[in-house]
């Protein structure tokens, strides 16, 4: 495909990296205002509607919406994720430098090595 002019605007900026850093995370905060506000409407419910259930306002529904807004907390996340039947997970990816390519690891089981024996 041939670029347009904007794909060799976007590529001389992605250059400088303190626009390379704020394009990654306004990238993320589109993906949870993109998600939150699908799983709304396939719910069949307005933003009006999930405030009402939320208990809370529809500016705030129109805020977590907002691919500009930064202050989703987990426990209001967790509150959208119940009151739309979905659930909420954060993954944290390392860091690979020169690709952009992810690789999924498996679950990670936490809890206490044990050494030695049982007490009894």
């Amino acid at each position: 495909m041939k670029k347009t002019n904007f794909d060799r605007y976007l590529e001389e900026q992605l250059k400088e990296p303190a626009f390379a850093e704020r394009f990654k995370h306004a990238g993320e905060a589109w993906d949870v205002a993109l998600q939150i506000a699908s799983l709304r409407q396939r719910a069949g419910f307005s933003q009006k509607d999930l405030a009402k259930l939320l208990k809370t306002s529809q500016q705030q529904i129109s805020r977590l919406e907002s691919p500009g807004y930064e202050g989703h907390t987990l426990s209001m996340l967790r509150r959208v994720a119940e009151a739309l039947h979905a659930r909420v997970r954060v993954t944290f990816e390392p860091e690979q430098k020169g690709s952009e390519m992810r690789v999924a690891e498996g679950s990670v089981v936490y809890g206490a090595k044990r050494t030695g024996k049982l007490k009894k």
